[in-house]
Formats: C-alpha cells, sequence, structure tokens
C-alpha cells in the first residue's frame, strides 16, 4: 500500500499505518530508520521469522512478552537455551507457541554468535547486503529483491532458519537498509537524512 494517509497530527503517513492507531508510533519513531545494534538487528530478524503467517500487528502487541520471553533477544544468552527453555516457551501465553519457529530462532541465536566471530558484528554483516539505488522498485511495491534473496540464501547456508526473501525484505525494510517510506510520507524525508548520516558498519 503506497498511498499516504493522513496520521494523527494531520501530516500525511504510509497507508500500512490504518491497521491499527499501535502503527503510527513505531511507523514514525522506529520503522524505516538505519540500525547498527547486534541486539536491535537480531531482536526484528527473530519478530519477522515468528510473523510468518501472521499479521505484525500481531507481533508488535506482543513485543514486550517476546522480549522478556527471550531474554531482550540478546543472542549470546538465547543460543545457551535448552529444551527445558523450549517447554517453558511453550507454556508462554504471551508470545507466539510455535515449537518449530521457536526452536528457529534458538538456533539462530548460536548462527548469529558465529557470524560475529567471523565478520566482526551483524550490523557490519547486513549492512554489505545494502541495496544500490538503482537496484530498488518503487516504494512499497515489492516484497523482494535481489539484495533480500542474497542476503536470505547466505543466511541459510550459515544454518540460519526461517529467514526467507519476503521476510528477510520486510527486515530491511524495518532496519532502515532501504527507505520505502512512501513518497508522499512525511518520515520519507527524515530517514533520506538519517540514512545520509549514518556510518555503516566495518
Amino acid at each position: 500500500m503506497s498511498n499516504a494517509i493522513p496520521g494523527p497530527d494531520g501530516r500525511p503517513r504510509c497507508g500500512w499505518c490504518t491497521v491499527t492507531p499501535d502503527f503510527f508510533d513505531y511507523h514514525d519513531n522506529e520503522w524505516g530508520f538505519p540500525v547498527d545494534d547486534d541486539r536491535r538487528l537480531f531482536e526484528k530478524l527473530c519478530l519477522e521469522s515468528f510473523q510468518s503467517g501472521l499479521s505484525w500487528r500481531t507481533i508488535l502487541a506482543k513485543r514486550e512478552n517476546f522480549r522478556k520471553a527471550f531474554r531482550q533477544f540478546d543472542f549470546d544468552r538465547m543460543a545457551k537455551f535448552t529444551e527445558k527453555d523450549v517447554e517453558r516457551l511453550l507454556q508462554d501465553k504471551g508470545i507466539i507457541r510455535h515449537r518449530g519457529k521457536i526452536e528457529a530462532v534458538i538456533n539462530n541465536a548460536r548462527r548469529a554468535r558465529e557470524l560475529v566471530q567471523q565478520e566482526g558484528s551483524l550490523a557490519a554483516y547486513v549492512w554489505r547486503y545494502e541495496p544500490k539505488a538503482d537496484e530498488l522498485a518503487p516504494p512499497q511495491t515489492a516484497s523482494t529483491s535481489p539484495a533480500s534473496i542474497a542476503l536470505s540464501k547466505d543466511l541459510k547456508k550459515r544454518g540460519w532458519k526461517f529467514v526467507g526473501p519476503t521476510t528477510v525484505y520486510a527486515f530491511m525494510q524495518a532496519m532502515g537498509l532501504i527507505n520505502d517510506h512512501a513518497e508522499e510520507c512525511v518520515s520519507r524525508a527524515e530517514a533520506e537524512r538519517r540514512r545520509r548520516n549514518f556510518k555503516r558498519p566495518r
């Protein structure tokens, strides 16, 4: 949905904000702004994995529960989770109780630790896949891209799970690797300004 709609202050926002009033705060303060913090990047990959087949509204409403259940998405701590933790999480009504997804993000925590040892940081690795401007589709008209396909393929090669190209594209949109705010959206110029001033991790 690329058409902008008026927000609470009357200024235009991305059309997907109409789904729930909660989206306005997430849109205005998080979505599409560049991130270089490993924990936040890992959290988003995990939450996008849980979203697979569901709506982001469902996941966002449970985000604080997820953070509590998964130790604030500290992948060093999550990597030590055992079958006992899986059983604990399957009993937690505050999250999505899907064994496959729970086991996948625990696996991904272990893979994240390996990746950091090999690449220096999750941020440095992820930002290598930032697409060039001429590789981008018009805002909010695509669900995958050559960059998301490439990143998904490499993550899977490294043993990550639930990281398909669509999941990875949504991650790239949210974490500011692309500026996918609608052309008319009030946040597009701010996202672009932050991207210009953002120091890419190495």
